[in-house]
């Protein structure tokens, strides 16, 4: 089987691509290097530099592929907020341009990497079922580019399955992005000796799933022929903890004395963001395997092996207004 991987470079990309090349398959991906890095491909991968928006090397690339996994996306949730133009073009245009070429290849499958962004602020726990009411341009990109996935699908005969996954942890995560990547970023600024950043009470709620308990449910998605037109949430939903929570784990675990530095809420943020597990379970297998504990310290021991790395705003702000967290526009970290 040939699979093909969007963000193959990035931190669910790479390790995804680890895993099929450990079963044998024929692996293919592209990153455009902004939120990967080469150092996660393995050479045994047939590697291409280039952005998912362009539709004519997606299309030339996709040539005698049998399942692309979108995995490529700048995850930036907050960011969308003031950045909206440069998220959203990324994540929906991109997406489109994928669909696309899977489709003039005749692929015969794609899974969407989706977001538990598109959920918003509804009823807790969420469910594949429930209607999304997504609250920022991240989420409504995320949103809206399933729906087309879904209408081409349904109009050209190709096959698909879509993944929410939870707030992923783990090795090869980047953690020199200072708009993402919450634990990553702690975990970044204590080994520097400097005090990490809570925004707003800190008593705001995730899911955090290891990326080992989220690959082997992307793999059915990807290859069980009796799974298809599918969406499922990918991660636990046993083991939501507070992001002050997080802070304590964190802290254990790099033996780290200093309190967080709090600044105010970011616009639009969830407070409370909990997904149901329940169909996984029943349909894909899936079980949690890493608690949050053993995910921080498979994380904190990539970081430290890999050493201490400055913070780098890769991403210009469109919209630098007093609702801008200072902690960008002035770049703190």
């Amino acid at each position: 089987m040939h699979i093909f991987i969007t963000g193959i470079a990035g931190f669910l990309g790479s390790n995804l691509a680890d895993y099929y090349l450990s079963k044998g398959y024929k692996v293919s991906g592209n990153d455009n290097l902004v939120g990967g890095d080469l150092q996660n491909v393995s050479e045994k991968v047939n590697f291409y530099q280039y952005d998912c928006e362009n539709l004519e090397k997606n299309s030339k690339y996709f040539k005698n592929v049998d399942v692309v996994v979108h995995a490529a996306a700048y995850a930036h949730e907050g960011l969308s907020v003031f950045s909206p133009y440069l998220i959203t073009k990324n994540i929906f245009s991109g997406s489109i341009s994928v669909f696309t070429a899977a489709i003039q290849q005749n692929v015969k499958r794609i899974v969407f990497c989706s977001s538990m962004a598109r959920y918003g602020n509804i009823e807790q726990p969420f469910k594949e079922s429930d209607i999304p009411n997504p609250v920022d341009p991240y989420g409504i990109a995320k949103l809206s580019a399933e729906k087309v996935l879904i209408n081409l699908s349904k109009t050209h005969g190709i096959e698909y399955n879509i993944a929410i996954p939870h707030n992923i942890l783990g090795p090869k995560q980047k953690y020199d992005d200072p708009f993402r990547n919450v634990a990553a970023i702690m975990i970044n600024l204590m080994l520097q000796n400097r005090q990490p950043v809570i925004y707003g009470d800190g008593e705001q709620t995730r899911s955090f799933s290891d990326v080992n308990d989220c690959i082997y449910c992307i793999d059915k998605l990807a290859t069980d022929p009796n799974i298809i037109s599918q969406i499922f949430n990918i991660g636990p939903d046993e083991n939501y903890i507070t992001i002050n929570e997080l802070y304590r784990k964190v802290s254990n675990i790099m033996k780290f004395n200093k309190d967080p530095i709090y600044y105010p809420d970011r616009p639009n943020e969830v407070k409370y963001s909990n997904c149901s597990a329940d169909k996984a379970r029943e349909i894909l297998g899936y079980k949690t395997e890493y608690d949050v504990d053993m995910s921080l310290k498979r994380m904190a021991e990539f970081i430290k092996k890999n050493g201490v790395k400055k913070f780098v705003y890769n991403y210009d702000l469109e919209i630098d207004n007093d609702l801008t967290p200072k902690t960008w526009s002035k770049k703190f970290f």
